[in-house]
């Protein structure tokens, strides 16, 4: 291969993977801030990768409903087909359908087409199963790649990362270590990433994720904050309802 076809590749490769580097926190506050779902100073905004799972998301539904909170899910569109009457449930109880892909892979090779394909057809499975319009793209494993972006920016989708997550999805994780780890970057504004499915996590991961969950609300109030919905959130360049109770 001659060194201009190397030069190309090595162009096209950049071109794709450098987005990506916003996963990493410290490169997404300096270069784009607004993926990192920082919101209204009073408010946090509770969300939930990886579902919908029938085994477990109706246990944080009950879970939810019982400490009056809504949170924002981020579905895959896979699942979503699996189990309709579920994502309309969510909805109908007050929590926001936002899309985290059709399936869960990782994105090296540049897929223009699949990716939109793939994009458009859970934004599809969430509106025929009564989840609304979804507003919010989350990329599998947090990676923005250029053409996941675009397909995103075609279907009118904004990408929302995490200010803090929990590493809830590894096998050592425990209530306390879930919630010392949101510790690192939990205040006013944040927007926290949360599993509520083992399909990419540890086996039963989610059991660790539901035990810390009234600890973190209880954490959030005590310091005034409202917990709820990316809606509710007052992102920069959106208009958020006011906050529910809670």
């Amino acid at each position: 291969m001659s060194s201009a076809a190397l030069a190309a590749g090595a162009a096209v490769a950049a071109w794709h993977v450098g987005p990506a580097a916003t996963w990493l926190p410290g490169v997404r506050a300096v270069l784009s801030p607004a993926l990192d779902g920082r919101g209204a100073p009073g408010h946090v905004a509770l969300t939930f990768d990886d579902g919908p799972d029938a085994r477990s998301t109706p246990l944080f539904l009950r879970e939810l409903e019982r400490l009056r909170v809504r949170a924002t899910f981020f579905v895959l569109g896979a699942f979503v087909e699996a189990h309709s009457g579920l994502v309309g449930r969510m909805a109908a109880e007050g929590h926001e359908i936002a899309v985290h892909g059709w399936g869960h892979e990782r994105p090296w090779l540049p897929r223009p087409f699949a990716d939109r394909a793939g994009l458009e057809r859970a934004v599809a499975a969430v509106r025929a199963a009564g989840g609304g319009s979804p507003r919010w793209y989350r990329p599998p494993y947090g990676i923005l790649t250029a053409t996941r972006r675009r397909a995103a920016r075609q279907l009118g989708l904004r990408p929302v990362l995490w200010t803090t997550w929990g590493r809830d999805w590894t096998a050592p994780a425990d209530p306390g270590s879930v919630l010392g780890e949101l510790a690192h970057r939990l205040t006013g504004g944040a927007t926290v990433l949360l599993h509520d499915s083992d399909r990419t996590s540890a086996p039963g991961a989610w059991r660790v994720t539901l035990a810390a969950l009234p600890e973190l609300v209880s954490r959030c109030r005590a310091q005034g904050w409202t917990v709820g919905t990316l809606a509710e959130h007052g992102l920069a360049g959106e208009s958020a309802p006011e906050p529910r109770a809670g």
